[in-house]
């Protein structure tokens, strides 16, 4: 873990976020079965957790940026690809307060946890309260986890970038679709965007264990 990572993840300026960690997303019943097993392969769910348990314990923010649906689909433009994907894909919809709109229970919410719900759009800040929550906290750094590479976690990142935060994203902690792609992103467009790390070193700059090499 490097001083510059400690510097940037000061507990009272931090704020840990999962991007679409519901069980309707990445869980079993998951629309985009190649998501799903992804996840499950990789162990991210347990990394992430470690990570928010820490951010908790540190005093850090913990926010969750879900998808929720109205039983009529109301509020939802069906404007590209992914969203009639999911649409026709048969998987139970992310109904607000039902299971499947729910976080994945590894991951909470725990008491004190922020949930910023969205109707539409493709990242966390779309016409949410995020960046209002962020700022009321005095917030200058995010740390993304969860799902996926491929469109939401880019996304959030240019946004939060654009909104001038610094944006910090564990490889380990976050997930693309294919393997291959998903390394490519972080390699060639999130290292320019975010520092690119991991859960461990995450977790040791908010536990304030010291820089080491």
């Amino acid at each position: 873990m490097s001083t510059e990572l400690q510097e940037l993840l000061q507990p009272a300026r931090t704020a840990v976020i999962t991007v679409e960690c519901q069980r309707g997303v990445i869980g079993p019943k998951g629309p985009l079965p190649a998501l799903v097993e992804a996840v499950r392969e990789s162990g991210l769910v347990a990394r992430a957790a470690s990570v928010l348990d820490a951010a908790r314990a540190a005093g850090a923010a913990v926010l969750h940026g879900t998808v929720v649906r109205r039983p009529d689909g109301g509020g939802v433009t069906m404007n590209c690809r992914l969203f009639t994907a999911v649409g026709k894909s048969g998987a139970p919809p992310l109904l607000a307060g039902s299971e499947q709109g729910a976080l994945v229970p590894e991951l909470g919410p725990a008491p004190g946890d922020w949930l910023v719900p969205r109707y539409h759009g493709v990242s966390l800040f779309h016409d949410t309260e995020l960046d209002a929550i962020l700022r009321s906290r005095g917030t200058k750094t995010v740390v993304l986890l969860g799902a996926s590479l491929n469109i939401a976690i880019i996304g959030t990142t240019i946004e939060a970038v654009n909104r001038g935060y610094h944006v910090v994203v564990p490889e380990d902690g976050v997930i693309g679709i294919p393997a291959e792609y998903g390394a490519a992103v972080l390699r060639n467009s999130m290292r320019l965007l975010a520092t690119v790390t991991r859960c461990d070193d995450v977790v040791a700059a908010l536990r304030g264990d010291g820089a080491r090499a």
